[in-house]
Order: C-alpha cells, then structure tokens, then sequence
C-alpha cells in the first residue's frame, strides 16, 4: 500500500499557504466546494479510479486480492457489474477509451484493455515504473506514476509518447494520483492530502488548487475512510463526483472560487 511521503506536508499547507498568501493570480486560484448531492458508496472499495459514462459510473478498486472494477448504479450505490482481477495484481487508475475500459497496476508494471460492456479482458500492454491514475483528453491518454511526472499514451499502441512535469511556480508536485480530464484541464488527487491540483497539460503548470479538507466533516462518524481519492466528470451535464477509499459517501460538489485579499 502505498505511504505518506514527507512532502505531502508542502502540499497540504504551503500550497494552500503559498496562494493565501496573496500569489494567486488569474491563472492560479484556489477552490473551496459546495455539497450539492450525497450517494451511497461501497464502504469496502478501496477507490483507485473513476469515470462517469452514460449514466453509469465505473469504479476500480485496490489492494491485491480484493482489486476489481465495476459499475454502479450512482444514485442507489448498487453494483451492477463487477470484474475481479487475479489476486497478483493491484489495481488502479481506469478510464475509457471508445467502446473499452482501460486500466493500469501499481507495481506489475502492467496494464489491461476490457471491453466496456462485458468486462472482457481484450488485451494487455506493459509500461516501466509504477501506474497511478489514468484519463484520456479525446487524443490520448494520460497516465500518472507517483512522480511529478504525467505520461501520455497513444491509446492504440498504449506506447508512451510524451510527458510533461507538473509545478506550481517552478515547484514539482509529485504523488499525483488519480486522474479526470475535464475542460481541458487535468484534474489529480494529490495523494495523502484532501486536495486536488489543476494543471493545464500542455506545460505542467498547477492552474489551481481544490481545497476538500472540510468535506470530511459530511462523513458519517466512525467510518473508517481513508484518502481523498476518485474524481469523475459528468460532461453532459456539468456534474463533478468526488469519493476517497473505503469512504461510505459519494458526494456531487460544486466548485467556489475563494476570494483572497491581496
């Protein structure tokens, strides 16, 4: 399972401390949240990845031996389909691509194509190093590794084919997790932290920063939820979805732009 680094301290604080401070500017802001729906969520997934498609969302989940993907109905929490991966595998990040589901593995350095509808393992690629999160942008995917680093992929030959370093103000931000494209902007759980980063994914550069600390407090008490971990987009209607592992919540949140003094 993967640990709390040292640097997570810069994150949860400096960052938020850096743009409080008055650096925010009209490319970087920082976001409080709204509650603007709640839904059940399995209280035994160990969230690692997320998407919204059709009205379904699909979810994979972690740990070796209970690593699986699945679909859910959103408004009852009731999985529809679910996929059980072999127990040597540590499942993470998923996204979709046409009509398949991709999805890549912490440490095998291995990842695997699934047919959208019947779950059916189509094909297998490898890729070096550890696999994170994982979303496409319509031309390719994206991948993350635990570094500062997002990796994109050719979705056709699942080879790497650039990458780029994500900073805030020259800064690398590493443990990036998981992973929604929404807008053009690449949306990522900083792990080990209950914020998620904006970057624009031309150039690395953190254009914001979603602070969902508080959000814990909408928690039932004595849940035994872990990180901040799963963001999904709902492109047709605007809606975002947030969750963590073993949390029993999956909340609808709308975005608020904090208003610093300079």
């Amino acid at each position: 399972m993967k640990r709390r680094c040292s640097f997570c301290a810069f994150i949860t604080a400096a960052v938020i401390a850096f743009f409080c401070a008055g650096a925010a500017s009209a490319q970087q802001k920082i976001y409080d949240f709204e509650i603007v729906n709640t839904y059940p969520h399995d209280p035994q997934a160990f969230t690692q990845g997320l998407f919204f498609l059709d009205g379904f969302l699909y979810e994979s989940t972690g740990l070796k031996g209970l690593s699986s993907i699945r679909k859910t109905d959103i408004a009852t929490g009731e999985v529809l389909q679910k996929y059980d991966m072999p127990d040597a595998y540590f499942g993470e990040g998923i996204t979709d691509w046409k009509n398949r589901i991709v999805q890549i593995t912490w440490r095998s350095q291995t990842g695997f194509v699934y047919d959208l509808k019947s779950f059916k393992q189509k094909q297998k690629f490898t890729y070096p190093g550890e696999g994170w999160g994982v979303t496409q942008d319509g031309k390719r995917l994206i991948m993350s590794d635990g570094t500062a680093d997002l990796r994109f992929l050719d979705p056709n030959s699942l080879r790497e084919i650039g990458r780029v370093t994500v900073n805030l103000r020259g800064k690398p931000i590493p443990q990036l997790n998981e992973l929604e494209y929404i807008n053009g902007e690449v949306f990522a759980n900083v792990w080990r932290s209950d914020l998620i980063v904006r970057i624009n994914p031309e150039t690395g550069d953190v254009t914001g920063v979603i602070d969902l600390r508080k959000l814990r407090s909408a928690l039932p008490a004595g849940s035994n939820a872990e990180v901040l971990n799963g963001v999904a987009y709902d492109a047709k209607a605007g809606r975002l979805f947030v969750t963590g592992k073993l949390w029993p919540k999956l909340f609808e949140i709308k975005l608020v732009e904090q208003k610093l003094e300079e």
